[in-house]
């Protein structure tokens, strides 16, 4: 890239199923202020404002034209991004290269989703194609259902490392205050929620969620003057495919190669062989426990098969070697437009050691994001807490 690009600010809502005391203008504005105060700027200083969401969920379009006065970006340049649910890692990434190419010094990046005022479920069905995508009916239960089936088939996994899964993102999100599920469950009553679609149970599925993300992103100069913890992006890799119902009958062929794909690239860049001792913290989206299981490996963190064994043996925990998401994750927030962002931004936190009491009890350098959305996309983010990490 051009010129380096740091994150010097950010913000986030506390994140809910209904949000009736505002409306959409003022949840963003809420994010919006933080960000700002967090960053200790202005909205005049903000160069250019980047607008993430999944518009056609809530059945309103044009957001970044009529939340102009919620975003504070009137006047301004701007950008709308819809990229399904990698949209607030997508502004992340468009954020960070109109920095790096010296369009702008700083610029603001929003996401946010307001679920209560749409339906999700309905939208999500009628996405796909009817025969090859069929899957993906019923807000892509089936989609995850198929894939834990499989991993359970090949790997010999069982319900139960579903259910620690769900079990390890309710306890770490306990520990959020911004986080919408703070549910104090065990292995069993995972295992006890209504099932879906086998093996996928009620606590195996992320939430309906309302909330916003924002976060600042500025120049090196402007970071190094402005900032006493700027978080720097050292990397980014975007990947998309279309992913059709037969590839997942087997999870031991060639299956969801976005993310490999993206996160080899990603690791070639940085010089990465170990990416487990590499970085320090992960935050990855999500949206059912097997697939966090199916991305350990994917992700390089363990060999093929291997998944299950990582949260049996607890070292993705908050206080293992490798934590993937201390913040509790999409399993316990998922406001779509924003929940990719909230990964960057909740890595960007843990890195700065301003994650509360979430924060892993380690020293945190580095951290890997990742984002999931449509049927196989994804945005991978790599932060560090200096140019020389």
């Amino acid at each position: 890239m051009k010129r380096n690009v740091a994150i010097i600010g950010g913000g986030q809502t506390y994140h809910a199923a209904r949000r009736h005391d505002v409306d959409q203008a003022e949840m963003v504005n809420e994010a919006v202020r933080a960000a700002l105060k967090d960053a200790r700027m202005t909205i005049d200083e903000i160069d250019l404002v980047i607008l993430g969401n999944m518009e056609f969920f809530e059945g309103v379009h044009l957001t970044d034209c009529w939340l102009v006065h919620g975003s504070g970006a009137y006047g301004k340049q701007g950008v709308k991004i819809t990229t399904g649910g990698t949209v607030g890692a997508t502004a992340v990434c468009a954020g960070a290269h109109h920095v790096a190419s010296g369009l702008f010094d700083k610029v603001l990046c929003i996401g946010f989703e307001k679920q209560e005022e749409g339906d999700t479920g309905a939208i999500l069905s009628g996405v796909a194609n009817p025969l090859w995508g069929r899957s993906m009916a019923g807000a892509a239960v089936g989609y995850f259902a198929m894939m834990g089936s499989s991993y359970i088939a090949n790997w010999g996994a069982t319900e139960e490392h579903s259910a620690m899964v769900a079990v390890k993102a309710r306890q770490n999100a306990r520990k959020n205050k911004y986080a919408h599920l703070k549910l104090d469950i065990t292995i069993e009553d995972a295992l006890n929620s209504r099932m879906l679609a086998w093996p996928i149970r009620m606590l195996d599925m992320c939430p309906a969620s309302n909330g916003a993300c924002a976060m600042i992103l500025a120049d090196e100069k402007t970071a190094k003057a402005r900032s006493k913890k700027p978080v720097w992006i050292r990397a980014m890799e975007t990947a998309h495919n279309e992913q059709f119902e037969l590839d997942w009958r087997d999870v031991k062929t060639e299956r969801l190669i976005f993310s490999k794909a993206a996160a080899g690239r990603l690791y070639r860049k940085l010089g990465v062989d170990d990416p487990a001792k590499y970085f320090d913290v992960f935050e990855i989206y999500e949206p059912a426990t097997w697939a966090e299981l199916i991305w350990y490996e994917d992700l390089g963190l363990c060999g093929p098969g291997e998944g299950f064994r990582l949260i049996e043996q607890g070292k993705t925990n908050i206080d293992g070697p490798i934590p993937v998401n201390p913040s509790g994750g999409v399993l316990s927030t998922n406001c779509i437009g924003a929940s990719a962002m909230l990964r960057v931004w909740e890595a960007a936190l843990q890195i700065r050691g301003d994650a509360g009491e979430h924060q892993v009890p380690k020293d945190v350098r580095r951290a890997m994001t990742t984002a999931y959305g449509g049927t196989n996309w994804t945005v991978m983010t790599a932060l560090s807490k200096t140019l020389e990490d």
